[in-house]
């Protein structure tokens, strides 16, 4: 399994970034691909994915209507659209997939080194 990341950077308050995940080694069939991101001294959070067979989305509540995920099946790559980025949006981002997603919170299974993210203020 691989997972290539990349996008990740430093930007100001309002902002925006775009995180891409070249994916590839696994059958995608039955699989999600998203994101979640980790702080310093907090708790992992889930931020978004998107399912290989339909594309249904799910969005943490901290980010909806500002990040957009989407996957472009040719190049097998998810992307990470992030808008009107805020401070509390900084975090190491880890590209990961959930190789059996039943709906619903993805539930990861294997992930990328990470990303980071940085929203000055």
């Amino acid at each position: 399994v691989q997972l290539v990341e990349s996008g990740g950077g430093l930007v100001q308050a309002g902002g925006s970034l775009r995180l891409s995940c070249a994916t590839s080694g696994f059958t995608e069939d039955d699989s999600a691909i998203g994101w979640f991101r980790q702080a310093p001294g907090k708790a992992r959070e889930g931020v978004s994915c998107i399912s290989s067979n339909d594309g249904v989305t799910t969005y943490a509540d901290s980010v909806k209507g500002r990040f957009t995920i989407s996957k472009d099946n040719a190049k097998n790559t998810v992307y990470l659209q992030m808008n009107s980025l805020k401070p509390e949006d900084t975090a190491v981002y880890y590209c990961a997939v959930d190789f059996l997603w039943r709906g619903g919170v993805c539930d990861y299974d294997y992930w990328s080194q990470g990303t980071q993210v940085t929203v000055s203020s």
